[in-house]
């Protein structure tokens, strides 16, 4: 359950920060609100991974899967620039993320405990 958490926080973490261009420095109170609720809940997913995963792992995969999600939405709805270069970094990233899933062998902590 605590990935998870970890995975859909950091897909919300994508949500704020194309929120926070939006927003224009935060002088948009209608990008403003849902912004902050997002990352209100992405935080708040991130804290209930850390309760069973050790924070190093859960961090390093919550802030890749925001930068690889936010480049990839960038790159595919934004506008953003698309090179061979950047394609190929973005997946390697993602493939570390995936790494660190394999070789956290740390078991979850119980609930309680």
């Amino acid at each position: 359950m605590a990935w998870l958490f970890l995975v859909l926080g950091g897909g919300l973490e994508v949500g704020w920060a194309i929120g926070l261009s939006y927003s224009d420095g935060f002088t948009k109170i209608a990008i403003v609100v849902p912004t902050i609720i997002l990352m209100v809940a992405s935080f708040y997913l991130f804290a209930k991974a850390t309760k069973y995963l050790p924070v190093s792992t859960a961090y390093a995969v919550f802030t890749g899967i925001g930068s690889f999600g936010t480049a990839l939405v960038g790159m595919m709805f934004l506008g953003d620039q698309v090179s061979v270069l950047k394609i190929v970094l973005v997946i390697i990233l993602i493939s570390c993320i995936i790494g660190l899933k394999f070789v956290s062998n740390q078991p979850e902590k119980v609930k309680g405990a």
